[in-house]
């Protein structure tokens, strides 16, 4: 394969001289759905223990300033595959396609898993995915994705019973679920088909993408042990929610009298999940040359039942899904990697979604025409000491009357509501991390600068009009 010249903004390529003495790393990226900042053990929960993941950050580097792509998952996940802010990506936002479905990416879209085909690996993707319909360009199997298997649709995601789900193009029907039976709990399956990959896959370099669904909306588990041991163990507020109807398992989410012991019971789950996960790594003898990426795709949701501010999911931060202030895209994010990522590290460099791919170009030390907003932050994952630093974080969000977000440096700069008139709020967030102080009136020359970026930064584009 010919190389092609990297055009991807700012991208710096590092001498790794020592990877390429090796066999080529697997890459594997476990993606959580709503996992708040404060979610975890290893980031503050005192409410319940994720033990597994906490050895994993213990195994790695725990990063305290890694931002999603935006605050909700169709627009976060577009701006991981593409290395594209909100600005740009293709998709920003979690507009529906009926029957089944979002907005597809388009077929000329560079991704994560384009990077990864040409550089000769074997991709896969088990989980979520919400980025095109069943047989549309945006369908995983149109995307460089050699193995799907989970929802095509995060709308049917919402439900963990689901009368099927896709195995690449193939549609898998659940008849153990018909009429509200609880036969197939979703996400045990692809879990099993994750594992499955990672077996078939271990004499070649793979990417293994797996978007666990939990702990999104609806707060459902199996009965099993992790939830019985939770039951009673927090005061509750039943959810009441849609039971029977046409809506019923078609996205809205069912009843559930202990959703505070679900939600700890899900997240437990995901813990379990990673454990899995690496024990399988390991059988297979894949665990040293592999770089493990575990993080959220926005902030912690309130839908369903769900109670953030009871288990402190966003920690210090203000705001949860659908905000953007720092709670609503600020994530949980640990990278760990034998031998080449710190143990027990904190790092607190700043980054973000659209980081990744030009990352992973770095990584293969493989240059490749495409455009991105983004840096490698591969010195930061390897402790080195020449990474560099970026301009700015450019964040919108279409919902709630249109929002926008500029991060420079400790300075952050809102514009809320923007259909209804608009207002700007300014904050420090070095001074002030959990965004209490709006000081608008006290800086308006860094008003006006963040103002500038802001205009700049995003490209209309007539299927997201913003204003």
């Amino acid at each position: 394969m010919s190389k092609r010249r990297l055009t991807a903004t700012a991208l710096g390529v590092t001498a790794l001289t020592s990877f390429y003495a090796q066999d080529k790393p697997n890459i594997l990226f476990i993606l959580t759905d709503d996992l708040g900042y404060g979610d975890l053990s290893c980031y503050g929960q005192d409410k319940f223990q994720t033990p597994n993941i906490d050895r994993l950050a213990l195994s790695g580097t725990r990063f305290t300033r890694s931002y999603s792509g935006t605050t909700v998952s169709a627009p976060s996940r577009a701006s991981l595959l593409t290395g594209l802010h909100t600005g740009h990506t293709p998709i920003r936002g979690n507009k529906e396609i009926q029957p089944e479905g979002q907005a597809p990416l388009p077929d000329d879209i560079y991704t994560i898993f384009r990077l990864f085909k040409d550089a000769g690996y074997v991709t896969g993707a088990f989980g979520k995915w919400g980025l095109g319909y069943p047989g549309s360009t945006g369908d995983p199997v149109n995307q460089g994705v050699d193995h799907f298997f989970g929802y095509n649709c995060q709308r049917l995601a919402h439900n963990y019973y689901p009368s099927h789900l896709w195995d690449n193009n193939k549609k898998v029907e659940f008849p153990e679920n018909d009429n509200g039976k609880f036969g197939v709990y979703s996400q045990d399956l692809i879990q099993k088909k994750a594992l499955e990959f990672i077996e078939e896959q271990k004499d070649n370099p793979f990417f293994i993408y797996v978007p666990i669904v939990l702990p999104h909306a609806e707060l459902v588990v199996p009965e099993d042990s992790i939830i019985q041991s939770l039951r009673g163990k927090f005061a509750e507020i039943p959810f009441k929610g849609t039971d029977t109807g046409p809506n019923f398992r078609k996205g809205g989410y069912m009843s559930q009298d202990y959703p505070r012991a679900t939600h700890a019971a899900m997240v437990m789950r995901i813990d379990m999940y990673v454990a899995q996960i690496v024990d399988k790594l390991k059988e297979e003898g894949l665990y040293d040359n592999t770089l493990i990426i575990f993080t959220s795709d926005n902030g912690p949701h309130r839908e369903g039942g769900g109670d953030p501010e009871f288990f402190n999911s966003n920690g210090i931060y203000r705001g949860y899904k659908r905000d953007l202030y720092e709670g609503g895209i600020r994530v949980p994010t640990i990278i760990s990697w034998k031998g080449k990522v710190a143990s027990g590290k904190e790092c607190s460099f700043p980054f973000a979604f659209w980081d990744y791919l030009p990352t992973f170009a770095d990584l293969l030390q493989y240059d490749f025409n495409i455009k991105s907003d983004g840096i490698s932050i591969l010195p930061s994952i390897l402790g080195q000491d020449n990474q560099k630093d970026r301009d700015y974080f450019y964040f919108e969000f279409h919902e709630s009357g249109g929002r926008q977000a500029v991060i420079k440096g400790d300075w952050k700069l809102l514009h809320l509501d923007i259909r209804n008139g608009g207002i700007y709020e300014l904050y420090n967030i070095a001074s002030d991390p959990s965004e209490y102080h709006n000081i608008i009136n006290l800086y308006p020359e860094k008003t006006k600068e963040l103002k500038e970026i802001m205009k700049s930064a995003r490209t209309e584009d007539p299927n997201w009009p913003l204003f």
